[in-house]
């Protein structure tokens, strides 16, 4: 059973749901799948490519907090499920999440860390530390932690010692760090910044070798990114080595396809590993 952890859906834009991030509208335009990307269409891709299930990740074409198409989906497919994204600093935070994760198939939130916290979502900058202030919203931790709420980060490698403090913080939560946390080819694995990973390697946290098509500098099967792939198994274990698409953010430059079938040329990943990677060590961290 193959779970694709992070893909996006959304729908056409309305009067209560209007298109209002206009940077992520003109990416969108670049992508092969359209310029509407909705749950249907994410399934009959699945069904092509042999995905039996997917994470949708909410999407902020619209007003980032907007979680209603992310609901939709998992309300309506049962193949799928959903992160949704919320403004931990915002009044009544902790009821909304408590409120969205009593939907079933939510199954916690995303915080780009990586974005500015008055630009969220519409451009990233490795230098913001808002994440630190987010530490001592204490009543939205609760909440997280009283729902079992899964935390997805979008934070640059950069950024790790603000990651660590959260988690240090609250260390009986889940955690998933999208997107090899923005590291390059340039990055080394086994020193440098990325190497701080390691300090989260005893705690609940799984690392998602996303995003790979956009990581990598070179074309499939993005060999430049294999040494990441074979550093995280050896440090976190393949149990907290988890794949994710990224589709259809990623189909500027790949398919479906692409996106999965990369997996089958890092030489260091058996068969059993992979089962592990795409599907068993999500479903074990989520409790999907």
């Amino acid at each position: 059973m193959v779970l694709d952890t992070h893909t996006h859906a959304w729908t056409q834009p309305t009067r209560d749901h209007p298109w209002v991030n206009g940077p992520l509208v003109d990416v969108v335009d670049e992508f092969s799948v359209g310029t509407v990307y909705t749950a249907e269409k994410l399934r009959a891709d699945m069904d092509e490519v042999g995905v039996d299930e997917a994470v949708v990740v909410g999407y902020p074409i619209c007003e980032w907090t907007d979680n209603a198409y992310t609901i939709e989906c998992v309300e309506d497919h049962d193949t799928l499920s959903g992160i949704v994204m919320l403004d931990q600093f915002a009044d009544g935070a902790a009821d909304r999440l408590r409120s969205q994760m009593a939907v079933d198939g939510v199954l916690g939130f995303r915080l780009g860390a990586i974005c500015p916290y008055d630009r969220m979502w519409e451009t990233f900058d490795p230098d913001v530390d808002w994440l630190r202030d987010a530490i001592d919203e204490t009543e939205f931790w609760d909440a997280a932690r009283e729902t079992d709420a899964l935390v997805q980060l979008l934070a640059h490698v950069d950024q790790l010692e603000q990651v660590i403090e959260l988690v240090e913080t609250y260390p009986e939560l889940s955690y998933a760090l999208d997107h090899f946390c923005h590291a390059d080819p340039s990055v080394p694995p086994a020193d440098g910044a990325f190497a701080d990973l390691e300090a989260l390697a005893e705690y609940d946290v799984a690392v998602k070798i996303s995003e790979v098509v956009h990581r990598s500098e070179e074309e499939f099967p993005y060999r430049d990114m294999h040494d990441h792939v074979r550093w995280l198994l050896e440090t976190f274990g393949r149990e907290r080595v988890v794949w994710g698409s990224d589709f259809p953010n990623v189909s500027d430059d790949a398919t479906y396809e692409e996106s999965l079938q990369w997996l089958e040329h890092v030489d260091c990943l058996s068969k059993k590993d992979r089962a592990w990677v795409t599907g068993r060590s999500f479903r074990d961290l989520s409790g999907r």
